[in-house]
C-alpha cells in the first residue's frame, strides 16, 4: 500500500492528512500558521512537522514507521521559483527530523510544491479544472482551464493586496469605528461592538491592542467576526464592507474567467475560507453577483478540505487516480 502526504499550509492553521492509494484519509493532524512570508521558513517548518506528527500519531493500525511515497505540500505565500527552493530545503529537514516516525521513499518526481490555491481548487470541486476564490486570513482567485492553462488574481499579501480577506474586512471595519469615533466618518455600531468585544472603556484602548499588543495579521483577521455580525445587523457602514468585498471577488473571478475560459463552458467556482462562512450571506450575494455576468457558472462550497486536494495531486504523481 502506498500512503502519501497532503499538507495545506495556511496564515492561521496547517492541516496534514494522510492517505493511501485509494484516495481515503487514514489520519489527520493540525498545527498552526506555516506561511514562511509572515512568520519565517523555521516556524513554517515547525509547524508542518507539527501537523505530520499528528497525523502520523494518530494512524491506526499501521506499522510505524509509515513509508510515505510522495507528498503535496500547498503553502500560503509560495508563488515563486525563490519560494519553491525555500521549501525544498524545509522538505529536507522534515527527512531528518527524528520526531516523525516516517519512513521516507521520496524521488524526487514525487515531491510537490504548490501555492495553496491549487489545493483548495482540487479538493473543493475533485478535480485540476475550475476556479476557486478564497477568502480567509487573505485572499486569492485561482483558475485553471483543460488546456492547464492557469490565471491568478491577488494572493499578493495584507500590505500589497488580499482584499475581500477577513484581514482587509477587519482594517476596514477597525478603520470605519475609528473614523466614526473621531466624527470624521458615518455612524456605526462598530464602535459599540469592538468595545464590547475586545472589553476596552474606550475605543482609544484599541492602539494598545493593536500596536503596543503587538497584534499579528491572524489576530486582526478574527476580528472580521465583528464586522460581519453589524452587516448581519443591518448596519450600514458595515454592509458596505462587505459590498466592497463581494464586488472585489465578482471582479476579480470575472477576470480569470475572461482569460482562460473564454469559451465559456458550464464552469464550477469553488468559495473557501472562513469568510463565506458569514452571517452577513456574504456568500449569497457574491453567487447572485457572478450570476448576473455569466449565468452558466456554479458557485459552491468546496467538496472537500484543501489538505485533501492536496493528497490527490500527490496519488496523481504516483499515477494513481
Amino acid at each position: 500500500m502506498n500512503y502519501v502526504l497532503g499538507i495545506d499550509g495556511g496564515g492561521s492553521k496547517t492541516v496534514c492528512v494522510l492517505m493511501d492509494e485509494n484516495r481515503q484519509v487514514i489520519s489527520r493532524g493540525e498545527a498552526g500558521a506555516s506561511n514562511y512570508q509572515s512568520i519565517g521558513i523555521a516556524a513554517a517548518r515547525q509547524s508542518i512537522e507539527f501537523a505530520i506528527m499528528a497525523a502520523t500519531d494518530r494512524a491506526q493500525n499501521l506499522t510505524k514507521p509509515i513509508k510515505i511515497t510522495a507528498i503535496c505540500l500547498g503553502l500560503a505565500g509560495v508563488g515563486r521559483a525563490e519560494d519553491v527552493e525555500e521549501v525544498k530545503g524545509l522538505i529536507k529537514e522534515l527527512q531528518n527530523s527524528e520526531l516523525l516516525p516516517i519512513n521516507w521513499a521520496l524521488a524526487a518526481s514525487n515531491i510537490i510544491i504548490s501555492h495553496d490555491a491549487l489545493i483548495a481548487l482540487v479538493g473543493g470541486i475533485g478535480n485540476t479544472v475550475g476556479i476557486v476564490a478564497a477568502a480567509g486570513t487573505g485572499s486569492i482567485v485561482f483558475g485553471r482551464n483543460h488546456q492547464g492553462i492557469t490565471k491568478r488574481v491577488g494572493g499578493w499579501g495584507h500590505i500589497l493586496g488580499d482584499e475581500g480577506s477577513a484581514y482587509k474586512i477587519a482594517i476596514a471595519g477597525i478603520q470605519a469605528a475609528l473614523k466614526a469615533y473621531d466624527g470624521t466618518g458615518m455612524p456605526t455600531s462598530l464602535v459599540d461592538i469592538f468595545k464590547v468585544y475586545l472589553e476596552l472603556p474606550s475605543l482609544e484602548r484599541l492602539v494598545e491592542v493593536i500596536y503596543r499588543q503587538g497584534w499579528g495579521v491572524t489576530q486582526i483577521a478574527a476580528l472580521a467576526e465583528i464586522v460581519d455580525l453589524a452587516a448581519a445587523l443591518g448596519d450600514e457602514v458595515a454592509n458596505k464592507i462587505i459590498d466592497d468585498a463581494v464586488q472585489y471577488f465578482v471582479t476579480a473571478t470575472s477576470t480569470v474567467i475572461e482569460k482562460i475560459f473564454s469559451d465559456r463552458p458550464v464552469l464550477e467556482v469553488v468559495t473557501t475560507g472562513s469568510v463565506w462562512q458569514g452571517k452577513s450571506k456574504i456568500h449569497d450575494r457574491f453567487t447572485a453577483s457572478l450570476a448576473k455576468k455569466f449565468s452558466e457558472v456554479k458557485v459552491m462550497f468546496p467538496k472537500r478540505e484543501p489538505a485533501y486536494g492536496a493528497g490527490l495531486l500527490a496519488l496523481q504523481k504516483l499515477g494513481t487516480k
